[in-house]
């Protein structure tokens, strides 16, 4: 699924990550582990090929960060679900629509629209809340609706940069429980955090400290 072949990527003060070395499969669910600023963001961004390496060879899936072409990075964010701490929602449309959204981009039939958005509300437990815009919903039920519109489009692999980070303990147990249940043979998931309990549950663990990765 996933393979980084040393990997460096340094910003101007200083901070990135060095030399990076891990492969993840399919199905696995993966931790990144590390405190702010340790490039827990930086790997995420690499993978999905918002960045690409300054030296060394990121692979996903099938595209690799040597060989891609700008017209085809689309492609490889398709099968992509990804979720973020302060959950990204578009405030001027309601639940429904901020699900539906990805649908739209990346041009599903309107005929499935409907069925598979209705299928993952329900899978988030927001079913009656369809209407309600992002204002009108708890920081919990924003996360959810925003694990909603990663599983939408149905991917091959959810990247979850720190999702619970701003909720309070018991929200942020509920929703990494969530992102649990939707492992799959063929969905990888890699869950960014600094919550060291949560982590126990992982496959395994890619510890970042000082730019640097362990794999555990």
């Amino acid at each position: 699924m996933i393979q980084m072949e040393n990997v460096t990527y340094s910003y101007e003060k200083g901070y990135g990550i060095k030399n990076v070395n891990f492969t993840i499969d399919d199905s696995e669910f993966t931790f990144l582990i590390g405190p702010t600023g340790s490039g827990k963001t930086t790997i995420m961004k690499l993978i999905y090929m918002a960045m690409f390496p300054q030296s060394g060879v990121v692979t996903t899936g099938k595209f690799r960060s040597d060989k891609i072409k700008k017209r085809k990075i689309p492609f490889l964010r398709r099968k992509i679900g990804m979720i973020f701490q302060d959950y990204h929602l578009l405030r001027d449309r309601n639940l429904y629509e901020n699900i539906a959204l990805p649908l739209y981009v990346i041009g599903t039939r309107h005929i499935d629209i409907a069925e598979r958005v209705e299928d993952v509300i329900d899978l988030v437990g927001l079913t009656g809340k369809e209407e309600h815009s992002p204002d009108e919903l708890s920081g919990g039920e924003q996360q959810r609706t925003a694990v909603a519109r990663a599983v939408v489009v149905e991917p091959n692999l959810i990247l979850a940069d720190e999702p619970t980070g701003s909720l309070d303990r018991l929200t942020a147990s509920e929703v990494f429980n969530l992102l649990v249940g939707l492992r799959s043979k063929k969905r990888s998931i890699i869950f960014a955090t600094h919550n060291r309990e949560l982590a126990e549950l992982a496959d395994y663990k890619l510890r970042l400290f000082d730019g640097k990765v362990r794999v555990e």
